[in-house]
């Protein structure tokens, strides 16, 4: 792009490539003879000139196995007494915590185990059936009051 005289905009046209041998772009439109580059619609990503590509001298490492992975839903103390104190959860009889959490979605709640954890305070009577508990948890439960059920 350069400007004139009078200070307007002179655009270079662009060459037009493939248009027959005398255009000067003519026959493999610049592209040279043959080969990958040659053809259209290829892109040669992570070709290092026949050296070995960089993602193939890296070492792997590692594997994350599916059949290891545990489906375990956490749920605290503090969530609980929320809950509780919002009259969200019935206190008078057990609490089920996976029918709890998936009351709607019933197609998960066979694969997904809830353990409680013991962050927070817990002042309720309530009995509590869960998979899992840790032992802090177990034990402010217990001491105000209330029981926990594991279910198998």
């Amino acid at each position: 792009m350069k400007l004139n005289e009078i200070g307007i905009k002179i655009f270079k046209k662009s060459k037009r490539v493939g248009r027959g041998i005398g255009s000067g772009k003519g026959k493999t439109a610049g592209r040279g003879v043959k080969g990958q580059k040659a053809r259209s619609g290829v892109a040669v990503k992570s070709f290092e000139g026949g050296q070995m590509p960089l993602f193939r001298r890296l070492p792997k490492r590692g594997f994350n196995s599916i059949g290891n992975r545990s489906n375990n839903l956490v749920i605290n103390l503090r969530d609980l007494s929320s809950l509780i104190e919002k009259r969200k959860l019935n206190t008078s009889d057990k609490i089920n915590l996976s029918e709890l959490l998936f009351s709607k979605d019933k197609k998960n709640s066979k694969f997904v185990k809830v353990k409680i954890l013991g962050t927070g305070e817990f002042k309720h009577k309530v009995n509590i059936l869960a998979h899992s508990v840790s032992k802090s948890a177990k034990s402010k439960i217990e001491n105000s009051g209330g029981t926990i059920e594991i279910v198998k």
